[in-house]
């Protein structure tokens, strides 16, 4: 029902705290670890991979907060929050996040890795004959790289890398017949594996931990001593870059310089073994300036990540996801000519459920083509894969003007995109870094081709990044196009970012950080205007974070007056849902999966005449004022209907992977009634992608049925 939107100031209580908010996320991760409905070798790497992203929460987003709380600016969160306030709440919350994460691990996935035939041994399980493997390996391959490091007046302590695994060693030497105890740490080489497949005919999978091998042989380190004991430890610091964009002469060196800074960035975690004496933990703490909120005590391997190698190789299908290799898109399916498709009609391409190779085989087309002119591309995060380099440097070679605008500051990619944007630069290919003070989130690529007597733009945009490896595990759309148009402002985009120009507004692109944040309310506003009249009015947003002010208070009073609201959110949410009389139309759900979520979809009713846009940008204060992003419309009918008909619809009805967020702030996960059929998203787009499903279709002549926008609890109660 339209309702009347009530002139009130939201406070702090209608929010929730972006850190904890994320953490929320990583509990997500951590329950995929948990489900043993998942295939065994599923959950490990979940496990996995919510240790590495608590790693990456620590060296930026506590590290943050710890500056915060050193500096002389007192300020409160969007949550009302101090920042000494905030940390202790996050202390109490990771505590519990890791003695969850280790119960699994030691509880649920040891035996049941062990029941499989996977096994990781202490020196004590070991025969003979591994002993002696061990042994030699250690001679061979170990001992020359170790560089045990003592620790007394002479030597201070040493400076640690990030996240290195290190041992600290308590040891006696005898000297003038007086025992005398001694301090020293060895470094766990990163060169090495970290836990050493031991050698097996019988298909058996046994394992063991560099660290216990290197442990074992401590007296060979240091001949002439009693060891009295070792025990792992690593330090997290703060991996944040700071780059003063007007002081920089050259982002190039200022990046680089920055990069080494920060493997010796101030410390912000300790992690100790949990049979380390509470004198050693002292000593490491009072050494790294650190307090007793900053110890973690670890009943565990201190580095799970490196677990990873369990999980990697071709061994145990069974105990994994079935395969799953995406076929090429319908859309260009045996057809003679990439270029002549898009002509036809624009493109959808929504991965990894349809095959990167299109992307791939688009620039590789660009480059091979003796009529293309031109090819300019964005490269925010490309692994350094050779397909789209290379399709680069073939272009370059062949005669074409080639512009890559690389972001050098894309997070803890930073020395792989030096690396890159070097080599493109001997390649010939025009290498730019963008504008002063932004970073370039933006996906496009523009190709210019000579066609007869005129010149042709073709144009790829896309949610995700030019990576053919992350293509594979992350759901983003891809949209190609020759639309006069939209080649019209790519052009001009790619001018702002190479160029010296004012921007200019735009046809159909609507660029972040000069028209984003506006555009994004104007829209939630006109929805909120159409429920007040008693149009029909609808939002669906499906992006990564939403914890921009503004947009979320325009939400709030789009729900207010009545404007049905669903957020398909991967992870961070400052807005709480389900409050009567603030946010009682607004669901939010979080869908971790097989697949990371990583597409932004922007849907709008607009009074029976939807509009779909598709983004880089998520609803956070640095997509809208610190980076360069673009949302497009999607104006082809067929494709429109494709997203609103079948994609969006089959996310909402997710009655298996998606998790309800909770007024508090807490996550509940769907559970089907008895009466529901259980659905499963990704499942079902590969099913699709297979074959094995129809896809929805638009068309009334099609023979498929429609799929129709899944109701809202909020609606299934008041049909109720």
């Amino acid at each position: 029902m339209p309702g009347k939107v009530k002139d009130v100031s939201f406070g702090p209580a209608d929010f929730i705290s972006r850190e904890l908010s994320w953490l929320e996320f990583n509990r997500r991760v951590l329950g995929e670890a948990l489900d043993e409905n998942n295939p065994l070798l599923e959950r490990l790497k979940f496990f996995c991979i919510f240790s590495s992203n608590l790693d990456e929460f620590f060296e930026v987003r506590v590290a943050g907060i710890k500056q915060e709380i050193e500096s002389d600016v007192v300020d409160r969160t969007l949550d009302g929050l101090t920042a000494s306030e905030l940390f202790r709440a996050l202390v109490q919350r990771v505590r519990s996040l890791i003695k969850e994460q280790y119960t699994c691990w030691k509880k649920s996935l040891i035996p049941a890795l062990a029941k499989h035939g996977i096994r990781i041994l202490d020196f004590p399980e070991l025969s003979l004959e591994d002993q002696a493997w061990l042994s030699a390996y250690y001679r061979t391959q170990v001992r020359p790289v170790l560089t045990p490091l003592a620790i007394d007046p002479a030597h201070p302590f040493p400076q640690l890398l990030n996240k290195s695994l290190n041992l600290i060693v308590r040891l006696e030497i005898v000297r003038n017949r007086e025992p005398l105890k001694h301090m020293a740490v060895v470094q766990i080489p990163r060169i090495l594996p970290r836990i050493l497949k031991l050698p097996r005919e019988d298909g058996r999978m046994d394992y063991v931990y560099l660290s216990r091998l290197i442990g074992h042989y401590l007296a060979d380190l240091f001949p002439g001593t009693k060891i009295l004991g070792y025990w792992a430890f690593r330090v997290t610091r703060n991996s944040e870059l700071y780059i003063d964009d007007e002081e920089s002469a050259n982002l190039l060196n200022a990046v680089e310089e920055e990069l080494h800074n920060r493997r010796k960035g101030d410390a912000v975690r300790l992690e100790v073994e949990q049979e380390c004496p509470p004198f050693i933990r002292e000593a490491l703490l009072k050494t790294l300036r650190l307090s007793e909120d900053d110890l973690y005590v670890i009943d565990g391997p201190v580095n799970p990540t490196r677990l990873m190698a369990l999980y990697e190789g071709d061994h145990s299908p069974e105990l994994r996801d079935p395969p799953f290799v995406a076929p090429v898109a319908e859309a260009v399916r045996e057809r003679p000519s990439l270029f002549a498709a898009i002509q036809e009609r624009d493109i959808l391409l929504h991965h990894p459920f349809e095959n990167f190779s299109t992307v791939v085989d688009f620039l590789n087309l660009a480059a091979s083509d003796p009529d293309v002119l031109a090819i300019k591309q964005t490269l925010y995060r490309t692994g350094g894969d050779l397909r789209i380099i290379g399709a680069l440097e073939q272009a370059v070679r062949n005669g074409k003007q080639v512009t890559a605008v690389v972001e050098l500051r894309a997070r803890f990619d930073e020395q792989n995109n030096i690396q890159w944007a070097r080599r493109l630069e001997e390649s010939g290919v025009h290498v730019v870094y963008g504008l002063v003070g932004y970073k370039i989130h933006a996906k496009a690529t523009l190709v210019i081709r000579r066609e007869g007597h005129v010149l042709r733009r073709y144009v790829h945009l896309a949610t995700g990044n030019y990576n053919p490896v992350t293509a594979r595990i992350y759901t983003d759309l891809g949209f190609l196009t020759c639309r006069p148009d939209v080649g019209e402002d790519v052009t001009n985009l790619f001018n702002l970012l190479t160029g010296i120009c004012q921007f200019q507004r735009m046809r159909k692109l609507i660029v972040s950080p000069f028209e984003l944040h506006e555009r994004v309310l104007q829209l939630i506003a006109r929805e909120t205007e159409n429920a007040r009249r008693g149009l029909p009015a609808r939002i669906i947003a499906k992006i990564n974070a939403l914890c921009e002010r503004q947009v979320m208070e325009a939400l709030y009073r789009a729900s207010q007056a009545g404007v049905q609201i669903d957020l398909i959110i991967r992870g961070i949410c400052s807005l709480r849902p389900g409050i009567k009389g603030l946010s009682e139309n607004i669901t939010v759900r979080s869908i971790v999966d097989r697949f990371l979520e990583h597409s932004r979809i922007y849907y709008f009713e607009n009074a029976c005449q939807p509009q779909v846009f598709l983004s880089s940008a998520d609803w956070l204060p640095r997509n809208f004022f610190r980076r360069i992003e673009l949302m497009f419309p999607v104006e082809d009918g067929v494709l429109r209907d494709r997203i609103s008909r079948e994609i969006l619809p089959l996310w909402l009805a997710d009655n298996t992977k998606a998790h309800f967020l909770q007024p508090d702030g807490t996550y509940r996960q769907s559970k089907p009634a008895r009466s529901e059929k259980p659905r499963r998203s990704q499942f079902e787009f590969v099913e699709i992608a297979r074959g094995a499903t129809p896809r929805a279709s638009a068309s009334k002549k099609s023979r498929y049925p429609q799929v129709k926008l899944a109701p809202s609890p909020f609606e299934k109660a008041k049909a109720g």
